[in-house]
């Protein structure tokens, strides 16, 4: 178990219990059991229920490993696409200069 000091913030811990959720229900509706979804991913089925409990301390790459599995994989590479970033695109956009000078001919 993860010490509380440890443990990631709120919003985290909600967003992942709602992503293994629905890996969860993805998983059903694809009538895969639990031992055979496990054996496709190369883990235990100790540690598939703890990718569908949203628990923290799994790999990353257990959890996206999971989502190619069920065919979900395609929007993961554009979680942090800069195209969808609003805050580093407002960013950026302050740092354009105000003006645009020419040099002079000397």
């Amino acid at each position: 178990m993860m010490a509380a000091k440890d443990a990631p913030p709120l919003p985290v811990r909600r967003t992942l219990r709602k992503l293994g959720s629905d890996i969860r229900d993805a998983r059903r509706r694809r009538r895969i059991p639990a031992a055979l979804m496990a054996q496709r991913l190369s883990v235990s089925r100790t540690t598939l229920h703890k990718v569908e409990r949203g628990d923290p301390t799994v790999a990353v790459g257990t959890v996206a490993s999971a989502l190619f599995v069920l065919g979900l994989d395609a929007r993961l590479a554009d979680l942090a696409d800069v195209r969808f970033d609003p805050a580093g695109l407002a960013l950026d956009e302050e740092r354009l200069p105000k003006r645009i000078r020419t040099r002079k001919a000397t």
